[in-house]
């Protein structure tokens, strides 16, 4: 039976859930990246956002929230209508949402390179070789002085700091990163690209998701 990543969204409603904390740890991070962006135009780009509640409750109520144009790009349709609703209801048109695969370049083409790039809720649903996949992408999708807001459980064997020596590896440096003391076995980290973006490559495939147990997490090879 396939996980049901719409019902997966009510553990937002327990305040004191570990998910609840991560989201608000994950707002925080693009409210920072906005601050710390420079004047003008900004980009952003959501790769399976979900219901897109740590970007849209971002920029609802920022003083930048007008400067950014947003991509949110999700399979499940009932997610994407809810992040349509959520944005609506925010007042921000200029957040698309997109039903189709995150994992395809071709979903993000003329929004790349982009300042803020969103890779909440995917690593843990990867092996270790995708992760490492997608954060080489990453030089393609983010703009230089552009921030990736990325999130991964703290399974073992722990992965997260092996994750920020891939970024780092690949001209991005360590802007934030949550401590041990994260709740359920939570890491949230921001990275900002300090690189030159390279082009991206067309109709290409990033990573493959796999989903993940909630004990043991995704499958680390294969």
């Amino acid at each position: 039976m396939a996980f049901d990543w719409y019902a997966w969204h009510d553990g937002y409603n327990d305040p004191r859930s570990g998910l609840t904390w991560r989201l608000a740890m994950v707002q925080e991070r693009i409210r920072a990246a906005l601050d710390e962006a420079p004047p003008g135009p900004l980009r952003a780009i959501s790769l399976c956002a979900g219901q897109g509640t740590d970007v849209i409750a971002a920029l609802a109520g920022h003083p930048r929230r007008r400067d950014v144009a947003a991509r949110l790009v999700e399979l499940d349709p009932r997610n994407t209508e809810a992040a349509r609703r959520f944005a609506a209801e925010a007042g921000l048109g200029q957040v698309e949402v997109v039903t189709g695969d995150a994992s395809l370049t071709s979903q993000y083409a003329d929004m790349v390179p982009a300042g803020l790039v969103i890779a909440c809720g995917l690593f843990g649903n990867l092996t270790d070789a995708d992760i490492e996949a997608t954060i080489g992408y990453c030089t393609q999708l983010c703009a230089t002085g552009g921030t990736v807001v990325w999130t991964r459980g703290r399974w073992e064997p722990d992965v997260t700091l092996r994750v920020c020596a891939w970024f780092e590896e690949r001209g991005f440096e360590r802007v934030w990163l949550s401590d041990d003391s994260a709740p359920a076995g939570q890491r949230v980290g921001a990275h900002r690209f300090t690189g030159t973006p390279a082009p991206l490559a067309q109709n290409a495939v990033m990573f493959a998701f796999r989903g993940h147990d909630i004990r043991q997490g995704p499958p680390r090879t294969g």
